[in-house]
């Protein structure tokens, strides 16, 4: 549990070292909806499809109808690399961790939707996209999933994402 807590932290300070000045994500919302994002949201997503796991960075101020948001892609060999400590060194290097941008967010009676900006997958080296769904769970937890689409992948690949308010 404490490897996968340094794992969780490094990949958010990859992410705040990445994005030194991320650029705003437009929200969709009345007043009512985008008053229950208010806050620093922090949390994770996975896929057993892809085998991939990350951070997700979310943070929406008060009085404003932006929000700034990162995703921290860490690929599943990587993964298994730092999941793996006893495991003998090779000159093999492992992919590396890629930060990924929250395009557009929609908050309608108290579900969450939107995009990521499009990236190249990992494992088909195609650009793909992956657009999300969620819902306030309570006052402090959005739960919800997420699917991925494009052109080189065998078919769609969805997983599980959640983040609660700091």
């Amino acid at each position: 549990m404490t490897r996968r807590i340094l794992t969780i932290s490094a990949a958010i300070v990859l992410a705040a070292a990445c994005a030194t000045k991320p650029e705003p994500i437009p929200l969709s919302a009345d007043p009512g909806n985008l008053g229950a994002l208010v806050g620093n949201w922090n949390g994770e997503y996975s896929s057993d499809v892809t085998g991939r796991s990350g951070s997700i960075i979310f943070k929406l101020s008060a009085g404003k109808d932006t929000a700034f948001g990162d995703v921290v892609m860490v690929p599943r060999a990587a993964a298994a690399m730092q999941s793996a400590p006893d495991r003998p060194q090779t000159n093999t290097t492992p992919p590396s961790s890629e930060v990924l941008t929250i395009r557009f967010a929609r908050v309608e009676g108290g579900a969450v939707s939107g995009t990521l900006n499009p990236y190249t997958d990992p494992g088909c080296a195609c650009t793909v996209q992956t657009t999300f769904v969620g819902r306030l769970t309570d006052s402090n937890t959005i739960e919800g999933t997420f699917t991925t689409t494009g052109s080189g992948l065998p078919g769609a690949q969805s997983g599980r994402w959640k983040v609660k308010r700091q």
